[in-house]
């Protein structure tokens, strides 16, 4: 445990010194437990999710990082590798491909990653993935767009989601 926190630790204050180094994430640690962290991720641009701001949980185990922290979103998403209720993500990262060399931050990058090509093969929202293997690409992408929009835009107007945005 105490391998994991000095891990931790030295990941906190990398994130701390290079805090613009990554402007598509933003890490942070909760103040009375080092092993919970939320971090904010922007949609990666000329996908359903673009202008979109993501809330993701880590829950870290006390192994890391021998064994990999859980991550789940926080914000709704609409996304074949993202379990639509419970935030869950199907990221071979996060299961049995695995690294010690991973870092909160690089983890962070690889979801940035899966939510701009997603593995419909590998669905855990059937709806999602059965789309995309359909070829209702366009149905899919109004889909995401429209969760973009409800859950992880900013809201106007006391409270009304943004509808500036063009859906592909």
């Amino acid at each position: 445990m105490q391998a994991s926190r000095a891990r931790l630790f030295k990941e906190y204050k990398e994130v701390q010194r290079e805090k613009s180094a990554d402007p598509d994430i933003q890490l942070i640690c909760d103040d009375s437990n080092i092993f919970k962290w939320t971090a904010l991720i922007k949609g990666p641009s000329e996908t359903p999710y673009e202008g979109g701001v993501f809330q993701l949980a880590f829950a870290i185990p006390e192994q890391y990082p021998l064994l990999p922290p859980q991550v789940r979103f926080l914000t709704k998403i609409f996304h074949p590798n993202v379990h639509f209720k419970t935030g869950e993500i199907c990221l071979d990262i996060l299961k049995n491909a695995w690294s010690p060399a991973w870092t909160l931050q690089s983890v962070s990058r690889a979801i940035i990653a899966l939510m701009a090509h997603p593995e419909p093969d590998s669905p855990l929202n059937c709806d999602s993935g059965n789309l995309l293997r359909s070829g209702d690409i366009r149905g899919y992408q109004s889909m995401a767009c429209m969760y973009t929009r409800l859950a992880a835009m900013p809201k106007k107007d006391g409270g009304n989601p943004g509808f500036s945005m063009v859906c592909l």
